[in-house]
């Protein structure tokens, strides 16, 4: 999966680039052109926006959904009695712009090495009327490779001590919590770069590792707890960020399988894979139920999931019995935030009426 804001129009605003041979590659395993270094513009383009721009859309800046996950635990720790004091609030802030440069940095390494396996211009090719070539930097050729893999490493530096500073201001640093810090960070830079853990068949689970982390860590730091129900809200949150990437996987079948990426939707036949995200689909409610049965969750949990779980079906009969498999992954957005504002008003109402 490469993480990407949703489509939203055709590439106009650039002429096609010159065609790339994908048999050739350099030294790095670089898409190379015509004796041009792949991520090189020609000496005749234009640049088509400012840089800043450019290292904003390389850093994904625009998908602020894995950031919600900071509504989900200040709601947690606003009821039933108020846990913001000042360590607190110093402890989240910190926590949330580490984690933005984190993510800055594996979505900066994963389009470095999409374009240099050659599947992002597979992807985002000029015969593919659904994806603007400026959302991925290197491939309309407004930032070169070195831009791309220096922005990584800085991001990445900037999230491990803005981190490493929320752990040590946190009012309370229990060791499981100081382990998933290191574990996501560690891991979301092998992401897609160094171990390429995504290229050896765990990105479905390590982006629902993600989501739960950004849930469960500064919850922790800021109480020194573990909440059974909190991780339930985790698991669905982490499960709302996998689904952005199952149905762009579906759209990237093609590429994904022809540099050895193996992501489920490359790896089995059309309707294993709808089988597959039917069942994510799915259980997200049939978490949200059992959790409610088993006493974790208030009794009324599984009903308020009830509109987000609607449209997680909207979304999988657009993508699977329709066919507009863009549009879908587009409405997980929606289904996604949903979800979170939900969760929101769990924590509120489990606060209010305890």
């Amino acid at each position: 999966m490469r993480v990407r804001p949703p489509p939203d129009g055709t590439d106009v605003l650039r002429p096609a680039p010159p065609a790339f041979d994908l048999s050739k590659t350099g030294n790095e395993g670089s898409v190379m052109t015509s004796g041009t270094e792949a991520g090189t513009l020609p000496a005749t383009s234009a640049r088509p926006e400012s840089k800043l721009r450019s290292y904003a859309r390389l850093g994904k800046l625009d998908v602020f959904d894995y950031y919600l996950s900071f509504l989900v635990v200040l709601s947690a720790l606003a009821f039933p009695v108020l846990r913001l004091d000042n360590r607190t609030i110093a402890m989240l802030v910190l926590f949330l712009l580490g984690a933005i440069s984190t993510i800055v940095a594996l979505v900066a390494f994963d389009d470095l090495t999409g374009f240099r396996d050659g599947s992002d211009l597979r992807n985002y090719g000029p015969d593919d009327p659904t994806r603007k070539k400026l959302r991925k930097p290197l491939v309309a050729g407004t930032l070169t490779q070195g831009e791309a893999l220096w922005f990584g490493w800085i991001t990445a530096g900037v999230g491990a001590v803005l981190w490493a500073a929320a752990v040590a201001v946190a009012p309370h640093r229990p060791t499981w919590t100081i382990v998933v810090v290191v574990v996501t960070y560690v891991f979301a830079l092998q992401y897609s770069y160094g171990l390429k853990l995504s290229y050896h068949g765990f990105q479905e689970v390590f982006l629902v590792a993600l989501g739960a982390s950004l849930v469960l860590s500064p919850f922790g730091l800021a109480t020194g707890e573990f909440s059974w129900f909190l991780l339930v809200q985790s698991v669905l949150f982490g499960l709302g960020v996998l689904m952005f990437g199952v149905y762009s996987n579906t759209n990237d079948i093609e590429g994904d399988r022809s540099v050895g990426r193996p992501t489920v939707a490359s790896l089995v036949s059309p309707r294993g894979n709808a089988v597959f995200i039917g069942a994510l689909s799915a259980s997200e409610y049939v978490i949200a139920l059992a959790a409610s049965l088993a006493g974790v969750a208030p009794w009324w949990f599984a009903v308020l999931m009830l509109p987000a779980a609607a449209l997680r079906t909207r979304q999988f009969l657009l993508g699977f019995r329709y066919g507009d498999i863009m549009r879908a992954r587009k409405l997980g957005f929606s289904v996604h935030r949903t979800t979170t504002a939900l969760l929101v008003v769990a924590n509120v109402l489990a606060g209010v009426l305890a």
